[in-house]
C-alpha cells in the first residue's frame, strides 16, 4: 500500500499501518511531503522513479529486508537514511550504521523526536536547486527563500506551495494540482483557499522585488512561477 504524490521529501517505509500513518501525519504537520510504502519490494522502483530527500526505513519488512535495501541504495546514492527497528541490541545498532544508515531509531519512539532527527539531518544536507530556478534558492529547514539576495520567510503551507511551483518554473499548475500538494489528508477545502495562499506569497515577492511579477495567475488555468 502506498500514499504517493510528486516532489517527495520523505519516503516512509514501514509495514505497520498505524505507526506509518502517525509518522506521516507528524511529518506533514512539519511541512514535509511524504510517500508511504509498506513492502520492501516497492522501494527500489519508487526511488528509481524519484529520489526523496530522506528515507525512513524499517528494518524488518515484508518482501525485502531493510538492511538489504539500505545496502542497495548506498551503492548509488548518499540520500540520508534513518533506520527504524524494534531490535535495540547494540550489535543491531552498529550493523545498521555500518551498512550506511545515517541514524538509528528504536521502537517505541516519540514521533516528535523522529521529526526532530529528520530536521537535524536535512539541515546538514543542501537542497538540490532546480536547474531553472536561477535567482531563487529554497531553504526548507527555515521555511524561507532567497530571491535575488533578499530573504523571504513563509509559513509551512506557503513554502510547500512555493516549492511545488518552483519544481517546474513556467509550468501552469491548476488549483486542484496545488490542493493535492497542500492538503494530502483528504480534508475538504475550498478551491479558492489556494488563491489566498498564492496572494500572500505574491505579496511577499512584491515586497522583495517590487517591479517583478514572480507568481502569475493564468486565467481559467491556475498559477505559475516566472524566474
Amino acid at each position: 500500500m502506498s500514499d504517493t504524490s510528486p516532489d517527495i521529501d520523505i519516503l516512509v517505509v514501514e509495514d505497520e499501518p498505524k505507526l506509518a500513518l502517525v509518522i506521516v501525519d507528524f511529518l506533514r504537520a512539519a511541512g514535509y511531503s511524504t510517500q508511504w510504502l509498506a513492502n520492501g519490494l516497492d522501494v527500489a522502483p519508487s526511488v528509481a522513479a524519484q529520489m526523496p530527500r530522506l528515507i525512513i526505513l524499517d528494518l524488518m519488512l515484508p518482501g525485502r529486508d531493510g538492511r538489504d535495501i539500505c545496502r542497495d541504495i548506498r551503492a548509488y546514492s548518499d540520500v540520508p537514511i534513518i533506520m527504524v527497528t524494534a531490535q535495540a541490541e547494540e550489535v543491531d545498532r552498529l550493523l545498521g550504521l555500518e551498512i550506511g544508515a545515517d541514524d538509528y531509531v528504536c521502537k517505541p519512539f516519540s514521533p516528535l523526536e523522529l521529526v526532530a532527527r529528520v530536521k537535524a539531518i536535512l539541515r546538514r544536507v543542501p537542497i538540490e536547486s532546480h536547474p531553472d530556478t536561477g535567482p531563487l534558492q529554497l531553504d526548507e529547514a527555515s521555511l524561507s527563500a532567497t530571491y535575488k539576495g533578499v530573504t523571504i520567510e513563509f509559513t509551512a503551507i506557503e513554502f510547500r506551495l512555493l516549492k511545488t511551483l518552483a519544481s517546474k518554473p513556467a509550468r501552469v499548475f491548476s488549483r486542484n494540482a496545488l490542493m493535492q500538494q497542500l492538503y494530502t489528508d483528504g480534508r475538504l477545502v475550498e478551491a479558492r483557499t489556494v488563491d489566498s495562499h498564492v496572494k500572500k506569497i505574491r505579496r511577499k515577492f512584491e515586497a522583495a522585488a517590487p517591479s517583478e511579477e514572480v507568481v502569475q495567475s493564468v486565467y481559467a488555468a491556475g498559477f505559475r512561477l516566472i524566474l
